[in-house]
């Protein structure tokens, strides 16, 4: 079976290019997908059906048109990778993760002990909770290979 892992969250660190370099090393049955990750793009993407004079009705329709890949790439993967980073606030990856617990999704908490509060009730509803890309590496070499 190739596992088809979803990576959510956080776009200012490299961290999905750490988790998709150990998995290729580890030679693990593993394809990711994500949301775009350029934010210019991502807060655009709704322009395309007309410009919003209003910045309120352009986030709305460009979240809206983001929602079709999201919705769907979550919709087909086996599990997600959610990760929360300390200078944002990811409001996009909790809704992520809640997305995933109501439908059944396994999915594993990726941050570091200094948030473990203000996300218990995601990390509640997590598989795992990693602080390292080398974790979530280790976790997906057990569940897709168990070794």
């Amino acid at each position: 079976m190739i596992w088809t892992v979803y990576l959510s969250g956080e776009i200012h660190t490299d961290w999905r290019q750490q988790i998709q370099a150990g998995v290729e090393a580890a030679g693990l049955p593993v394809e990711f997908t994500a949301p775009v990750t350029d934010h210019d793009a991502s807060d655009a993407a709704g322009d395309v059906l007309g410009k919003p004079e209003v910045g309120f009705w352009r986030d709305h329709q460009s979240s809206k048109v983001n929602g079709i890949r999201t919705k769907t790439l979550l919709e087909q993967c086996d599990l997600a990778v959610i990760r929360f980073g300390d200078k944002y606030k990811q409001w996009n990856a909790a809704f992520d993760a809640g997305f995933c617990a109501a439908m059944g999704t396994p999915y594993i908490t990726l941050h570091d002990d200094s948030i473990v509060h203000p996300l218990k009730e995601v990390d509640a509803a997590a598989m795992a909770w990693a602080q390292t890309p080398e974790q979530v590496v280790e976790v997906l070499k057990y569940v897709t290979t168990a070794q």
